[in-house]
């Protein structure tokens, strides 16, 4: 068979009774971060312009979206897809040489599960297959370095975890699989130079057309089955050889995935908690440093550094800040945290964290990078005017694997980004339905999420 035809075989055999107890619980923890994500970028200006682009054009309405409506299901998945990635605060996954958001799958796979009336227990296997395959491609066929985003991985994710809810046969599996991952894969400039609203959207966008090939195949069309290894496939193409015994994987890869602390791109997180632990034990005022320097791991430079994808000192936009080390950690001095009110523009521009942020630099120590993926350590020297030297050494970071994230911790980051649209009971009653997932028909969910409205200003 051929590597497409492998995976169809993979997901068509996938069972619920194989997730482990962490598996499920894990699988929960990040449906919970990114239903709170979601809810939060309800007014992003990015937001508001697709669904204005959905209303125009309509769409049968058969499944939910976030915040009430309902339309057709490729295109819920690139709205509710949109909701859970605009902040850049949802989960992600770290290979050595490739970095993904797997829980951008989620929006699709639960327009699939809701199209096909499924149950809890559908989302989870369907969400865990989804998981599996974008952390063991991004593990064997990274992309980035030959100028692909990471969304590239995702075309496969997304198209089999959508085909498996909707009960698709073995052989419309891989023909959704093929579709997908033959039609849209994306180049890395998105995410490079002068970014642009299509940071936030480019899984989205790759959820939406992952949905809409599922659909296809269903219906009955075809993709190249040798969409991997076939002449100028993928592996020609853009990744080079690789192999995974497909029917030897599990559906644990989402244990291994991550969560942000912070409202910022993933390797900055030991960063901003040992910048923030500093501040808050130290005290001392923002006039009185002279410059910071920062040692960081090659990812976290070459991508929010100042490296490869180009200077991170000249930030004017949400989507330039949360990819910039220097204006993160600035703003992290001086407010003490770093959520969406720090992307705000007016809060961008000032003149406080302008000129802080111009005093940091950003170098990449060899020895750090070779820690990289099992640890996200940094090295950070403090200097003062007064000629005092501070040294901060951060190892990870809580929600890193190393410090997993806890139902606790999880809760209190869904309710502080869901409570200007929800009241208490509303985020109650999700948090019990999510919880308790394998046990709800998925239309407990969604009418849930259809309730979410602005609640205070």
């Amino acid at each position: 068979m051929t590597h497409v035809q492998n995976i169809a075989s993979f997901v068509d055999g996938a069972r619920f009774d194989d997730l482990s107890d962490n598996a499920i619980k894990e699988l929960k923890i990040r449906l919970l971060d990114s239903i709170g994500c979601a809810i939060g970028a309800l007014e992003g200006q990015p937001i508001r312009r697709i669904k204005e682009h959905l209303d125009e054009f309509s769409g049968a309405p058969l499944v939910t979206l976030i915040g009430g409506g309902k339309t057709a299901p490729d295109r819920a998945a690139l709205y509710n897809s949109a909701l859970v990635r605009y902040l850049d605060f949802n989960d992600s996954y770290l290979a050595k040489k490739e970095t993904c958001h797997p829980s951008d799958n989620i929006a699709s796979v639960l327009a699939a599960t809701e199209y096909a009336d499924g149950h809890g227990q559908d989302f989870l296997t369907s969400l865990a297959i989804a998981y599996q395959i974008q952390c063991k491609l991004s593990d064997v066929a990274p992309v980035r370095q030959k100028g692909f985003d990471h969304t590239v991985q995702g075309n496969f994710s997304c198209a089999a975890g959508v085909a498996k809810a909707l009960r698709l046969s073995t052989a419309q599996t891989a023909n959704a699989i093929a579709i997908s991952g033959t039609a849209y894969n994306a180049l890395r400039v998105t995410r490079t130079g002068s970014l642009s609203n299509w940071k936030g959207l480019a899984f989205p966008s790759t959820a939406w057309t992952a949905t809409h090939s599922a659909f296809l195949a269903k219906s009955g069309i075809t993709g190249p089955q040798a969409v991997f290894e076939g002449n100028k496939g993928l592996m020609d193409a853009i990744s080079g050889d690789f192999s995974v015994n497909w029917q030897s994987e599990g559906l644990e890869k989402v244990t291994q995935t991550i969560i942000k602390k912070y409202n910022a791109e993933i390797h900055s997180q030991s960063t901003l908690e040992g910048l923030i632990e500093w501040r808050n034990t130290h005290g001392i005022a923002v006039e009185n440093i002279a410059k910071i320097e920062l040692q960081t791991f090659d990812v976290a430079f070459h991508i929010i550094g100042g490296g490869e994808e180009g200077n991170k000192h000249n930030i004017r936009t949400k989507e330039e800040a949360d990819h910039s080390l220097p204006y993160m950690m600035a703003v992290a001095l001086l407010d003490g945290q770093v959520l969406p009110a720090q992307y705000k523009e007016d809060r961008i521009i000032k003149d406080d964290v302008q000129s802080l942020l111009a005093k940091i630099t950003v170098t990449e120590d060899p020895d750090l990078s070779k820690q990289f993926p099992d640890k996200e350590a940094i090295r950070l020297t403090i200097h003062l005017n007064d000629g005092t030297v501070h040294k901060v050494n951060k190892d990870d970071y809580e929600g890193f694997h190393t410090r997993p994230a806890s139902w606790e911790f999880i809760r209190s980051k869904f309710d502080q980004l869901a409570s200007p649209f929800t009241d208490a009971q509303l985020r109650t009653n999700i948090f019990e339905v999510v919880t308790s997932l394998e046990h709800f028909p998925i239309e407990e969910l969604t009418r849930l999420l259809a309730q979410v409205r602005r609640i205070s200003n």
